[in-house]
């Protein structure tokens, strides 16, 4: 009831007005059956827009420590995300990755919409970066359709780092439905998952106009964050990946 009260009554009329969103291709979410929304991830704000841009309800998973915040900030952070459809994950352990995977796959073979983010974390620089194979097991696994979203200036709306948005007008773009019910006996196949991987990205690549790198955005973080582990040279490499068509390593997942 909170969740449609959120988006309908509340939350939803107030983003609309202030931010005046510019959405193309909505209509290519599927008004019903397992959907799964793969969307690039340029700033929090996008776990914001995209749920209450959809007319069905869309889950995404979040960690735990949005949900227990103190005081009034923690109590309305909460209320926020329980009222969008978030479900909290315990990301501290090593089977965290799989406990989100598991949590959205409930909510797909129950006819839902699942909404990732292929890349694993916020780009830190604006580009795209490689996928990680998950949401190819979950549409493997679910024979969900995927959407792929492009988030077009969600950065500027909120950089990483501010609490605070600044008043733009959102821009977001929905592509045509993915169904790769084709692969359905080769369930279990990493290069077939990569090769799933790698066209959903492809398709966010070209919705975003956004450059693609052919690597994980969590190795360049690293870089960034913790200088002296990962080499210097590599590092550079990094920063400096052009689009490669063919880079596809299955086993580097």
């Amino acid at each position: 009831m909170f969740y449609w009260l959120l988006k309908y009554v509340l939350l939803g009329p107030l983003l609309r007005l202030v931010f005046r969103p510019d959405v193309r291709g909505l209509g290519n979410v599927p008004a019903d059956g397992p959907v799964i929304l793969a969307c690039n991830h340029l700033s929090f704000s996008d776990s914001i827009f995209t749920p209450l841009m959809v007319k069905r309800r869309v889950t995404f998973v979040a960690k735990a420590e949005y949900f227990t915040g103190k005081g009034i900030k923690g109590k309305l952070m909460r209320q926020f995300f329980l009222g969008t459809g978030t479900i909290p994950v315990d990301r501290s352990g090593g089977q965290a990755a799989q406990a989100a995977l598991d949590t959205l796959l409930r909510v797909l073979r129950e006819g839902g919409v699942a909404g990732i983010y292929p890349e694993g974390t916020r780009s830190p620089d604006g580009r795209l970066y490689r996928g990680k194979t998950g949401v190819a097991r979950l549409a493997l696994e679910s024979g969900a359709r995927v959407v792929p979203v492009a988030l077009l200036n969600t950065d500027e709306i909120q950089p990483t780092g501010t609490l605070i948005p600044k008043i733009r007008r959102v821009r977001m773009a929905f592509g045509a439905p993915l169904d790769f019910s084709r692969y359905d006996a080769a369930r279990g196949d990493r290069f077939v998952e990569r090769a799933i991987t790698d066209e959903i990205m492809y398709e966010l690549m070209v919705l975003s106009g956004r450059p693609y790198v052919d690597v994980y955005a969590s190795k360049l973080k690293t870089s960034i964050e913790m200088p002296g582990a990962v080499p210097a040279e590599r590092s550079e490499a990094i920063r400096q990946q052009p689009f490669r068509r063919d880079a596809s390593t299955p086993a580097d997942r």
